[in-house]
Formats: structure tokens, sequence, C-alpha cells
């Protein structure tokens, strides 16, 4: 046993030691198929519950795109908060994500719930034949995870979201799943920081990448552009889960951040003195990678589509900045 932990040892060091390149940012990332005329997308509940009447403007948006549609067994499925058991919701994202005839699984809902399932689920066939995972918030989980395979995901609206979503972020997540060019025009920002670099992009929702570090669905920022976002915290939290991210070297070796909305944030009695995008400010004063402040993705109305895993090019200056998908 103890040459068995030596040996263990010995690997994570030549993987993390004296490098600022690791296993994951050297991988091959693997596209799934683009969307065609005739494919099946299947609607999931991954967390919170969600009644099936909440998705008729999304089964319509599918349809009109010329898309089938299949609805999982958590959909309408009910345990208090969550979407049915954990198990059931496992149960419906494994038997989509092994569906041969499934081209797409899009989650129906955000909340709180995914991570409480993702480790019961065999991803062996999914792997050999990936697809198009997509949504965003507590869907970090999955991108992350599946990130780390070498696989790429399509961070973008919820389901529940058709009905709310500006025309431009549904447009985008069409474009994403059908191949389309993505490039975005960025109004610059006071707080922007200026330079042109291109990477892979990872990221997600700010708690939630916070909430699973050391796990198995870490995201790995090495040589990376992270994009985070969030919703609904209080300042000072925002403030402990920079400063987490900083003391485990996150900012390190990134290439570039782009920081999506922060939105509806809460403050103390006592003012904690800053608000969101001060505190990140704050936090990269004192690293030299370009950063993008409010670009138009997460809990908001217009939440543009991203695709995790593919490289893009990030060019901040001082009348705006450019992201585009190459």
């Amino acid at each position: 046993m103890r040459v068995l932990l030596s040996w263990r040892y010995f690997v994570v060091l030549i993987v993390t030691a004296g490098s600022s390149t690791s296993f994951y940012s050297q991988r091959q990332m693997t596209t799934p198929e683009f969307l065609q005329k005739g494919d099946t997308v299947a609607l999931v509940a991954t967390a919170r519950k969600i009644e099936l009447e909440s998705l008729r403007p999304a089964i319509s948006l599918l349809e009109k795109w010329g898309l089938h549609v299949v609805i999982g067994a958590s959909i309408g499925a009910e345990e208090h908060q969550l979407a049915g058991s954990d198990s059931l919701r496992a149960a419906d994202f494994q038997k989509m994500i092994d569906d041969p005839s499934v081209k797409a699984v899009w989650a129906a809902k955000g909340g709180y719930g995914t991570v409480r399932f993702i480790d019961a689920i065999d991803f062996t066939r999914f792997r050999h034949k990936p697809k198009w995972v997509i949504g965003f918030s507590d869907m970090t989980v999955l991108h992350s995870h599946l990130n780390n395979m070498g696989i790429e995901t399509v961070h973008g609206i919820m389901a529940f979201n058709v009905k709310t979503a500006t025309p431009a972020a549904i447009e985008t997540l069409r474009k994403a799943l059908f191949g389309e060019t993505l490039q975005y025009n960025v109004p610059s920002h006071p707080y922007n920081k200026q330079g042109k670099v291109s990477g892979e992009l990872v990221g997600g929702n700010l708690s939630v990448l916070y909430s699973i570090l050391g796990s198995a669905s870490q995201v790995d920022c090495r040589d990376k552009i992270l994009f985070i976002e969030d919703l609904d915290e209080y300042l000072y939290h925002i403030d402990r889960m920079m400063m987490n991210l900083k003391r485990n070297g996150w900012f390190l070796h990134v290439k570039g951040v782009i920081v999506g909305g922060m939105t509806e944030m809460n403050d103390n009695q006592v003012p904690w003195g800053k608000d969101a995008l001060q505190i990140i400010q704050d936090i990269f004063k004192d690293y030299d990678f370009p950063v993008i402040y409010n670009f138009p993705a997460g809990h908001i109305r217009d939440n543009r589509a991203l695709i995790f895993g593919k490289r893009i090019e990030m060019d901040v200056r001082s009348d705006g900045a450019n992201v585009t998908f190459q």
C-alpha cells in the first residue's frame, strides 16, 4: 500500500509541479455534432422542479427550428424543491445521453441539484458519441465535468427562459447548436483591462465553481480564458469566493477573464463598500491578463450563448472588446 501511495504522489507531482500547463489543458477537445433539421432534443430537469406547461414556448421554438422534442421523466416530477429524487433525475439524464436518437440535452430549469447526481452518471457511451448539453447556472457542474473530459458544451438559456429571453439570446443559442459563427462586440467598460489573447473558454456560475473546488468536476483554468457570472449573492460572499479562487492560484496562469452579469446582489445592514464589479476589479488589479466586464451572459434576459471548451479570441481595446469563437 505504501508503494502505491508513493507512486500516486509521484504522478501528481509530475502533472502539477514546474509547469503552468495541466493534463487537461493539453487535451484535444471534441465538438459534438451540430444539429440539423429533423434531429431530436431532450428536455430534462436536472435541478429544480418544473411543469410541462412552462416549457411550451421552448417546445414551440425547437419545432420552429425543425427539431423534434422528447420530454424527460423529470419534467413534472417533484420532491420538495427538486424535480424528483436524485435517482430519478440521474436515470432521466442517463437515458437521454445514452439514447442515440437524441442529439442534444437541454436543461429545463436551474436552481440547485445537478451536483447531487453527477457522480452517479456513467459517461462511457457519451464519451464515444458526445452530444450537446445546454444550460447555465447550476449546469456549471456539468459544463466543467464534461469540459474536463474534453467535450464542448453550450452555456446558454434554459428551456424555461425562452419566454423571457431576448431575441438575440435565442438566436445565439440557435447559432451555437447549428454550427454558425459566434462573434460578440462588447461596449467598453471603465474597468476593462486591455489586451489580446486566444485560448479555450471555461467557467460558469461563480458560486457553483466555488462549490466544486477540490472535486472531480473542478474547472481547470490554466492557460484558459475564464468566464464568471452570478446572481443573488451577498457582496461579502462575492469577495469571499474571489479570495478563495485567488488563494487557490486560479489567476496565476489564466490568459484572460470575461465577467458576465452580476445580478441582483445583496448587501448587509452595514454596507460592504464595493459593488460586485469593484470587488472583482480589486482582485484582478495585480494581474496583467485582459478582462472584459458586463459581457451579455448570465442571469439576464440577454443571456448570449457561449461554447465552453471552444477556443476563442479575446480582444479588449479602449473602444470596446471583441470575442470570436474559432
